[in-house]
């Protein structure tokens, strides 16, 4: 597995641990970088995605929501719901990452570690995403009730 790659499995594993369970972002990162050494551009990366997530987690959320309203967040698998996160962050906010290698890598991420759907809805709700456009800026501009902030 390449750098990068290992770099947002190390930030999905951490994210799902901090979802899951809410143990200190800091302490989580620190216990997977001991598991799995990275070379030090790919901490950074990691460490810029869980951040990132973290920092707009809410209004990735109300996008989220707003693409695949049949599957509640919270009802939603949550490694999923952090592919979907990191996804979001890398080419909708960070502008990182062109966007179809970032929905690539959402969807590799999601054939290692989620059931055996979550490629297909991860697939289906980026491209959905994506097909809105201009519409996608406004969403992440809302603040978690929905209303600019």
């Amino acid at each position: 597995m390449k750098a990068r790659r290992r770099a947002r499995a190390l930030a999905l594993q951490a994210l799902y641990e901090i979802d899951s369970v809410g143990h200190p972002v800091e302490e989580v990162l620190q216990a997977r970088l001991e598991e799995e050494p990275l070379p030090e551009k790919s901490v950074q990366f990691a460490r810029q995605l869980v951040y990132g997530v973290m920092a707009h987690r809410d209004k990735m959320d109300v996008v989220i929501q707003k693409l695949a309203p049949e599957w509640p967040l919270d009802q939603m698998a949550v490694i999923d719901r952090n592919i979907l996160r990191i996804a979001i962050l890398e080419f909708a906010i960070l502008h990182a990452t062109p966007v179809k290698v970032a929905i690539n890598e959402a969807v590799e991420l999601a054939k290692l570690f989620g059931s055996d759907s979550s490629p297909r809805f991860v697939n289906g709700v980026l491209g959905t995403l994506v097909a809105q456009g201009g519409e996608l800026t406004r969403l992440l501009e809302a603040g978690k009730d929905g209303h600019k902030t």
